[in-house]
């Protein structure tokens, strides 16, 4: 628990930018083995049907209604049973939780998860019948009444309550009486013959380095190229992935935890001499503000507009095939596809000389641009506080399909000298589905004017850009301080 712990407290900004100077200097940078993660691009598409389907879903927060407080209320299981439909509807074999199935460590709210699982795959089965198995492990807020926050404080304060009612009273107890089965700290699991192992929350990182060490010349993990597949809530700690660096050619991980939309390349991560890891999106309930970190994009200065930017409730379906995987990323609150998909190759196939280097990759995930016809305003008003602002309307740049805009950076010139502004705005609904931006993509900038450089008259500047760093082409809009055109 400790570990997992300084984990959480720990600054995300360095993690991050190490992940973005990772990318940034090649996402198809070799792993050891000869893998490669990077967009997909033309001729790299599976043939066939996959050996292995799996749903990734993780942080979807279920909690009760059983405070007393006027303003409580459940949080709806609307988003994860969406998931669950989609992952049934895209045949999956599997799906892996990655934890915080329970906001509030409450045994009801796993109880609920079960109860989805249920309506959407009965007797955990396919529409046509074949097994579709649920793999779980639990996040801090499973074990929250480990914590004794204020909630469970309040609302269980009784001794016989609290152990009926919350997981972490008797973790083993409740787990195996819910899902029927044992619990382990780390488990190990084998679906149709590829392998996959979970660690629970608070457990010791290095236990799961050595149940892998200890059954991994027997199960031939370092053999071929098949992949197996790691599960937890938090990332993999450096002791942990060097424990187990003589499987690094095949083991890919899984995590929760971070609350990121997968909209934001640098949820995968992956540093020289390790395996890659990947950070499931959050499938949240209730409209949690996202977490960003993005401040490689932005000189490490606050990126205003995370309102604007639609909810995170989304997931990923894994297709397994003989010589990759791809990874398709969905949103599940309006539906639709967040992005081209992700393309791992495996083996003999990512042997070969991939036709993207990293300048190419950046020009296969490309840049951003407005349409030839689009036209940024700026106006004069008032803030929600009162205060004077210009208010910088940019349109949606969508004019190139094959990238997204996930950010907007904004240089501010006056025409009496002096430093420029520069202000950086998320994209409205860069986490929603493509077609479901909000707004339609329109993004609104307010920048007080006592902020502005002198001058009666004020250049914006702004340029589009993917969440890896590449640019488009800049649109312009002159302003008069007096705020006629």
């Amino acid at each position: 628990m400790d570990s997992d712990r300084k984990y959480c407290a720990r600054n995300r900004r360095s993690f991050l930018k190490g992940v973005f100077d990772t990318l940034a200097a090649g996402v198809c940078a070799k792993i050891p083995g000869g893998g490669r993660l990077f967009a997909a691009p033309c001729g790299w598409r599976p043939g066939g049907s996959p050996n292995l389907v799996v749903g990734l879903v993780s942080d979807t927060h279920l909690r009760t209604a059983r405070s007393r407080r006027p303003t409580a209320r459940p949080w709806p299981d609307t988003f994860y049973t969406r998931a669950l439909e989609y992952f049934r509807d895209a045949n999956v074999d599997v799906v892996l939780h990655c934890g915080d199935m329970a906001n509030y460590g409450e045994v009801e709210a796993i109880e609920r998860h079960l109860e989805i699982w249920r309506r959407v795959f009965p007797k955990s089965k396919a529409p046509d019948g074949h097994k579709v198995e649920l793999l779980a492990v639990s996040g801090n807020h499973d074990l929250e009444g480990q914590g004794m926050n204020a909630y469970v404080r309040n609302v269980y304060a009784a001794p016989d309550f609290y152990a009926r009612h919350i997981l972490a009273a008797d973790v083993k107890k409740h787990w195996e009486r819910i899902w029927g089965e044992k619990y382990e700290n780390v488990w190990h699991k084998e679906i149709k013959g590829y392998h996959f192992f979970g660690r629970q929350w608070g457990v010791d990182q290095m236990e799961t380095a050595r149940q892998i060490n200890e059954l991994g010349p027997s199960l031939g993990l370092d053999k071929g190229c098949k992949p197996f597949f790691l599960v937890s809530h938090s990332r993999p700690f450096p002791p942990m992935r060097n424990a187990i660096s003589r499987y690094k050619a095949n083991a890919l991980a899984f995590f929760g935890h971070s609350h990121i939309s997968s909209t934001n390349w640098r949820t995968i991560y992956y540093a020289p001499d390790t395996f890659p890891r990947m950070q499931i999106p959050p499938c949240i309930s209730p409209d949690w503000k996202i977490k960003f970190a993005d401040g490689a994009l932005s000189g490490n200065t606050p990126i205003q507009g995370s309102e604007a930017t639609g909810p995170c409730r989304q997931g990923i379906v894994m297709r397994v095939y003989d010589n990759m995987l791809v990874f398709e990323r969905r949103e599940f609150c309006e539906g639709g596809s967040l992005g081209a998909d992700w393309v791992m190759p495996l083996g003999k196939c990512a042997g070969r000389e991939h036709p993207f280097s990293a300048n190419a990759l950046r020009k296969k995930i490309g840049t951003p641009q407005f349409r030839a016809d689009a036209k940024l305003k700026a106006e004069l008003a008032k803030s929600s506080a009162g205060a004077d602002v210009v208010r910088l309307a940019i349109p949606h740049a969508d004019g190139n399909p094959e990238s997204r805009v996930y950010v907007y950076d904004v240089a501010i010139t006056g025409s009496g000298g002096g430093e420029t502004c520069r202000k950086t705005v998320y994209a409205a609904g860069c986490n929603m589905a493509i077609g479901h931006e909000t707004n339609g993509g329109a993004t609104t900038l307010d920048v007080p004017v006592a902020e502005l450089p002198p001058g009666e008259n004020v250049t914006f500047c702004v340029r589009p850009k993917t969440s890896l760093g590449t640019e488009g082409s800049p649109a312009r809009v002159h302003f008069r301080r007096d705020g006629r055109a």
